[in-house]
């Protein structure tokens, strides 16, 4: 299995923000500053995932959750948006820049809710940075 790390594409880039967007503004208008900051990142999320606000069967919305979580662990690990092709197709994925290292946050949140999972949206997000950060060391140690 081959994969291909690039640049996202215009179309690419334009469909993470638009479901970047669709969780940003569950602020108000007037908070909607607040989504620049990892924690309340992850505390909107917690808000919406631990409210129902969104059913198992609603993929798109339940994805735009692991745009967000994707920004948080960007922002937290110096992390860059791309997108990985191989035979199934193309997907936004979170790169270790300089590296092969690639991580896919959008279904991290969606696949836990389709299988009714209870999630704690910091663990999860304190899992996933650990992860990066040891298989980024153990790639500094090779």
């Amino acid at each position: 299995m081959t994969q291909e790390i690039r640049a996202l594409s215009a179309e690419d880039a334009a469909h993470v923000e638009k479901q970047r967007t669709w969780v940003r503004n569950h602020y108000d208008a007037d908070a909607r500053h607040h989504y620049e900051t990892v924690e309340r990142k992850l505390r909107l999320l917690h808000t919406i995932v631990r409210s129902g606000w969104i059913a198992p069967n609603e993929k798109w919305k339940l994805q735009s959750l692991g745009v967000t979580f994707g920004d948080a662990l960007a922002q937290r690990m110096g992390l860059s948006w791309v997108a990985v092709e191989d035979e199934y197709g193309s997907d936004p994925a979170l790169q270790v820049e300089g590296t092969t290292i690639v991580v896919f946050p959008l279904t991290t949140i969606s696949k836990r809710i389709e299988r009714g999972d209870a999630i704690n949206i910091q663990e999860l997000f304190d899992q996933a940075c650990r992860t990066i950060t040891r298989l980024r060391d153990e790639l500094k140690g090779a």
